[in-house]
Parts: C-alpha cells; structure tokens; sequence
C-alpha cells in the first residue's frame, strides 16, 4: 500500500515545483519539523471530539445562557396523528401535489384542505426552534472567536503576515512551529465536525453554498498542509475567521430580540467581511499565490490545484456579498435588518404561503385566546349598533305608517 501511495498519489511533480524531489525536502531539528501528512491522522478524532464537546456545550452553557438573555420559541400546534400522511411526509414528500393530495384524501378519509393544514402543521414541527439555533451559533460563535485570537497572536509576529512574499522564500524547505500546527489541526478538525453534523444541523437558506464551502476548505486545508504551502494557509484561514465570529455574534442577539444590538454587530460584520473577502484576499492571499509564487518556482499541478480551490472560495465570497449587500439596503432604506440574508433562512422547513389560520400557529395560546376574545368582542359591538340602527330605523318609519 505504501508503494502504491509514493507511486501515484505522492508523485513529486504532484506536490513539489519541477525539479525539486521529496529527498531533496529535508529540514535539521534544530530548524523544526516538516509537515506530514500523517499527522492529519489526528483530525478525525477531533472531530468527533468537537461533535462531544459541542453537545455539551450546547445543553450546559447555550441553554441557560439563552433563557437568560430572554430567548423565546414559537409554540405551533402538532399535526394530529395520521399514519398515512406521516409515512406519505417522511418516505415522499413534505409538500404533496394536487394528484398527491386528492389521493391521499381518498385513503385517509379527509378533505383537501385539511390534508393541506395536516402537512403545514407537519412542517412546522420540524421548524427549528429559536433556541436551537442560537445553540448553534453560540458554539461557531466560541470557536470562532478563540480561533480568530489564537490565530493572530501566532502570526503577528511573522513575517509574512506583513509581506506575503515571505510565504514562498526557501519554499519548499520551510518548517512548521507548534502553534500553527495546531491552528491547522484544529480549524481542519472543526470543518470536518461541522461538515459531519450538516444533516442534523438547521439548513439554512444558502445549504448547498454552505456544504461546498466546508469541502473546499477542508481540501484546501489538508492540501496546502501536506503541500507546505502553511504560511499561505495560516493567512486564509485568518482571513475568514475575522468576520465570521462578528456574523454569529449577531445571530445570537437576533434570537435573544436585542434589535438595535443585533443591527450594529450586522453592519460592522458587513463592513469586514466585504473588506476581507472582497479586497484583502483577493488582493493580498490569492495575488500571491497566483502571481508572486511565480518568482520563486514555476508552475505545477500543485499550483493550479491550490489556486483553483481560493478562486472556488472567492466565489462563494462574492454570492454572500452579494446577498450581504441586499441586507445594508433594506437596513439603510426600511431602517432594520429583518432576516439575515446571508445564511440565517432556512429553506426546506419555512412555508412561504401562509393564511391567517397558519399565522394563528405561530402564536401562544394566551395571544390565540386573546385575538378570539377581541374578535368576539368586535363581534358583539356590532350586532348591539346594528340593532340600534334597525330599531331607530324602525321607529322612524312609525309615523309615517299611521
């Protein structure tokens, strides 16, 4: 199997500039290690450990913290229990066609509109709760955030985080330091955990966007690792960390209700992410990888592989400005931001059609009981001023019969 490995998948014109052979790549201890690929071995355990520790942290910390900053959930009315239709929603379809509903009516013995409530109010069960996805994002929120601070104060001190020539001198005999090991380790740990988890975790309005996303960054992270291409990586991954810890911050403020604090966090997210992906990465990050490395060794599969997953990148970048941008301009013209645009909609689980009866689920009993109350009321008023009307009418016309 090794031989296997070292002649087709670790082919020296695959990872290494022409001319250059894995022999030639040796660094002395007291220059540091050489990156591995074994060591991304370590990965994979760490990511389910970031699945535990997320369960964890989710249920001990994000919980009560969520009851304390006044997080509320929706109470919906549960669908009533229909076996038919709930085999129907499960093994074929959430939202049924005509054919489909006619069909199943027939079978179940109901009308069409009360199989169309039945699989509205199905839906709704399976909305995420307003907790749940504060969880979430609390959890992103705190890795993020560490990540971001961790990752700065390893690479301050670099000199290629103030001139990314420096990210291809002595390329490829460059060693790694512990705190970027780690940093790679962990932040590739992390995107595997959350790509493993996508199937349970809420699906948001941008879901497949989301799943590229997590594919292309994690063969960019592994490749770049195995390829020595560290210090270029350390800068990306920093990159995308500065604004996505500002993003989830406002997601929690969002769901706790702080509108005005929820409003702010979104605008200055906006403002550093379309700084940082817009300008510094494809200005700085894949300007060098893609232009400067060239002064320092020709062109190879390698090459083209790594730029082609930071151009993949760069447009997702541009889709989520994109709808970044729709956000800034209702905020600056209706004067609030009301749904995140970005990647906070989900849209397999929202119904888009809702009648007043639907708006009525979404309610608590008391504030039901309250509009029915109301209604009643308004009910009355009207019927005592139409017998009003009627008996002075009727009184009116008195005279004129006799």
């Amino acid at each position: 199997m090794e031989a296997l490995l070292n002649e087709w998948l670790w082919k020296d014109e695959y990872w290494l500039p022409p001319g250059i052979r894995w022999q030639d790549v040796t660094l002395s201890e007291d220059e540091g290690r050489f990156p591995l690929p074994r060591d991304l071995v370590y990965t994979l355990p760490l990511a389910l450990a970031f699945i535990a520790v997320r369960y964890v942290f989710e249920r001990v910390i994000a919980v009560p913290l969520s009851r304390h900053l006044g997080v509320k959930d929706r109470i919906r009315i549960r669908a009533a229990s229909v076996p038919k239709l709930e085999t129907f929603y499960k093994q074929n379809s959430r939202q049924p066609s005509q054919t489909e509903v006619v069909s199943l009516g027939k079978q179940c013995g109901l009308s069409q509109r009360q199989i169309h409530t039945w699989f509205r109010h199905r839906r709704n069960q399976d909305r995420p709760s307003n907790t749940k996805k504060f969880c979430e994002a609390s959890w992103r929120f705190v890795f993020y955030l560490a990540s971001f601070t961790a990752g700065l104060a390893s690479l301050i001190n670099t000199p290629w985080f103030w001139d990314q020539t420096e990210c291809w001198r002595g390329f490829p005999n460059q060693p790694v330091s512990k705190p970027h090991f780690w940093y790679y380790v962990l932040e590739l740990g992390f995107y595997l955990s959350l790509l493993l988890c996508v199937s349970v975790d809420v699906k948001r309005k941008d879901f497949k966007e989301q799943v590229i996303h997590h594919i292309a960054t994690i063969s960019l992270i592994g490749f770049s690792y195995c390829a020595n291409y560290v210090r270029v990586g350390t800068l990306v991954m920093l990159v995308h960390d500065s604004s996505d810890f500002l993003l989830e911050s406002a997601k929690l403020f969002h769901y706790a209700g702080w509108t005005r604090l929820c409003d702010s966090l979104f605008v200055i997210f906006a403002a550093v992410f379309l700084v940082t992906r817009l300008v510094v990465f494809p200005g700085k990050v894949i300007h060098t990888t893609l232009v400067v490395s060239l002064d320092f060794f020709e062109p190879f599969f390698g090459y083209y592989f790594f730029n082609v997953l930071l151009l993949v990148l760069q447009v997702l970048h541009v889709f989520w400005a994109y709808l970044i941008l729709r956000m800034v301009y209702k905020f600056m013209f209706m004067g609030k931001v009301e749904r995140d645009e970005r990647s906070d909609e989900e849209s397999e689980v929202e119904d888009e059609d809702e009648d007043p009866e639907e708006e009525g689920d979404e309610c608590s009993w008391e504030q039901r009981k309250g509009a029915i109350n109301s209604k009643l009321a308004s009910l009355a008023n009207n019927c005592v001023l139409n017998n009003l009307a009627n008996q002075r009418n009727l009184n009116s016309r008195l005279p004129k019969a006799r």
